[in-house]
C-alpha cells in the first residue's frame, strides 16, 4: 500500500503538476492507497471554500483509513527524531517523523514531495515512491 504525504495531496488539489501528482492521478482507483488522520487533517484544513472543502473530503474519505495516533508509533518516532540528530539531522516537521515512521513501523511505500523525508530515507530505511 502506498500513503500520500499531504505534500502530494495540497499539490493535487491544488491543481499543481508535478511527477508526483501526475503518480497520484493515474493510480487512483489502480493502487492501493491509505490515508491517515494526520494526513487527513493537514489537507483539508487548508481549504478556503465550503465546496472544494467537501469535493476533497468526499474523495479522501473513499481512501482505505489508518489511524496514526498510538503510543508505540510516538515512541518509535520520538526515537527516530534522536537518532536521526545524533547523525546530525534536524527535521523542520514533527509530523513528519511521525508520517515517516508510520510508513516505516506499516511497510508501507510514501509518495512525498518534501525534503524532510530524505534522511528518514538514508538513515531509517523508509520506503518511497522514488520518481
Amino acid at each position: 500500500m502506498i500513503l500520500v504525504d499531504s505534500s502530494v495531496w495540497i499539490d493535487y488539489f491544488n491543481g499543481n503538476q508535478t511527477s508526483q501528482t501526475d503518480w497520484l492521478d493515474s493510480s487512483l482507483g489502480n493502487t492501493p492507497i491509505v490515508i491517515g488522520n494526520l494526513i487527513l487533517t493537514e489537507v483539508l484544513q487548508g481549504f478556503q471554500s465550503d465546496k472544494d472543502f467537501k469535493i476533497a473530503k468526499d474523495l479522501l474519505l473513499r481512501i482505505h483509513f489508518m489511524s496514526m495516533g498510538e503510543q508505540t508509533l510516538a515512541l518509535e518516532s520520538a526515537m527516530n527524531y534522536r537518532l536521526l540528530r545524533r547523525k546530525g539531522v534536524t527535521v523542520k516537521k514533527t509530523i513528519d517523523v511521525i508520517i515517516g515512521t508510520f510508513c516505516i513501523h506499516n511497510q508501507l511505500t510514501l509518495l512525498h514531495c518534501d525534503r524532510d523525508f530524505d534522511p528518514m530515507v538514508k538513515y531509517l530505511g523508509l520506503k518511497i515512491i522514488d520518481i
